[in-house]
């Protein structure tokens, strides 16, 4: 056997067991390092391909405009490969975390995630990141050992990367201020290949390529659901020089994203960022409204990258950056701007539909079909995880694998299997 897992080295910046994977693979053509075949996994996955019926913010039959899971996570990739490359990561590992950190999302976005995590409270809850990872390395159908799934068996490094909570409920490190993340990203029952990829990871701190994934999700969708918000016409731009409505924003943000900055650091944010020239102040809906919206929405993100690599080269110098050999440095004015943007977005978007009756009805449909799967024996769940019930010791288990089963649905599949399984259609 070669050397290197894959037949030769994937990069030489990192070891060999970066390179490795849980199962051992035969070697294979030269013609593609480990990273990259573990992009090509990614891009070949049941799970990404689901993305594009899952909602973002908005459902997508409610509009064809706005963007899905899968848009998302392909604007995520795009920004995450660039600055990882940059810095010196490999791109193909954090471009396949990019495209892999949403695929552990249910259907219906957050309030589908709180409505599974009800559902799951008495087997250890329900998180999205977690789901995500045991998707990665048990649910997907691509490697099997011993008759059981190891998922997509994608290379330590690469798995590492998808890590944006590495830890298990509870177990988050304490903050300065004597506070925890609720978030996590590993249930129990998947222990064993988590202790797996973290071995010689120090304890709750994310590799480089974790961060910059981290980090391109923030700047996409703080960018990209503005944008969304101004082109479909439910944020009108002129309304952000008004100090009331202003000072609303800044309480929603705050009440969303928590007090890593304050108010003053969220409102000095938005004077800068509306005194720049490409600062969208009106939308028509013409031409050139969008060239220039989405001129904006390129010159942030060029914006936020280049301050971020700037203040982390003056970390870490002009090294390549990657695992566990730097931490990326996030200047607190674009920590700023970033959130101010988030907070846009909640005032105008997701805060109001908190309480509109659909949210409702989400929930509702996600719990039917819990009930309803739960009482079917088994029946009624697709044929891989109808063979996961049959193998479960106990009640706690079979629960486990209607979550997994309820998780794997889109939008689209939701409402059909509730017409179907519950005898009625819902208005989704």
């Amino acid at each position: 056997m070669s050397e290197y897992p894959e037949g030769r080295s994937a990069d030489p910046a990192y070891d060999l067991p970066s390179q490795r994977r849980f199962l051992d693979e035969p070697p294979k053509s030269l013609a593609r390092t480990a990273f990259e075949r573990d992009r090509a996994r990614m891009l070949h996955s049941a799970g990404l391909r689901r993305l594009g019926a899952k909602t973002q913010v908005l459902g997508p039959s409610q509009d064809d405009f706005v963007r899905t899971r899968l848009t998302h996570s392909l604007e995520v990739a795009q920004i995450g490969r660039e600055l990882g490359k940059i810095l010196g990561c490999n791109p193909d590992v954090v471009e396949t975390a990019c495209l892999a950190h949403d695929i552990g999302h249910p259907p219906f976005g957050h309030n589908g995630e709180r409505a599974l995590n009800e559902v799951a409270r008495s087997i250890g809850g329900f998180e999205g990141n977690a789901q995500t990872l045991r998707l990665l390395t048990r649910l997907e159908a691509k490697a099997l050992s011993n008759d059981r799934s190891v998922g997509l068996n994608l290379t330590r490094a690469s798995l590492d990367a998808t890590c944006k909570y590495p830890w298990a409920a509870g177990a988050a490190p304490v903050r300065p201020d004597g506070s925890q993340s609720t978030k996590y990203g590993v249930y129990q029952e998947d222990a064993e290949v988590f202790g797996w990829l973290r071995t010689g990871a120090p304890y709750g701190q994310r590799c480089i390529e974790a961060q910059v994934m981290d980090l391109s999700d923030d700047v996409a969708y703080s960018v990209h659901d503005v944008e969304d918000a101004i082109a479909s016409g439910r944020l009108d731009p002129r309304l952000l020089v008004d100090d009331r409505l202003i000072a609303r924003v800044i309480e929603d943000t705050l009440a969303w994203y928590g007090s890593a900055v304050t108010a003053d650091d969220l409102a000095q944010a938005l004077q800068r960022l509306a005194a720049e020239p490409y600062w969208v102040s009106e939308f028509t809906g013409s031409r050139s409204d969008l060239a220039q919206l989405k001129n904006m929405t390129s010159q942030l993100i060029g914006r936020w990258c280049a301050n971020v690599e700037e203040a982390t080269r003056a970390a870490h110098g002009e090294g390549r950056l990657v695992r566990y050999n730097a931490s990326l440095v996030i200047p607190d004015e674009t920590l700023a701007e970033i959130t101010m943007m988030k907070g846009i977005s909640v005032h105008f978007v997701m805060a109001p539909r908190e309480a509109e009756p659909l949210y409702l009805t989400q929930r509702t449909t996600l719990f039917d079909l819990a009930d309803a799967l739960m009482n079917s024996n088994g029946a009624d769940l697709e044929p891989a995880f109808a063979a996961d019930w049959h193998a479960a010791s106990g009640e706690s288990e079979r629960l486990r694998v209607v979550v997994d089963q309820l998780a794997s649905l889109t939008d689209t599949s939701a409402r059909q299997w509730h017409a179907r399984l519950c005898g009625m259609f819902s208005e989704l």
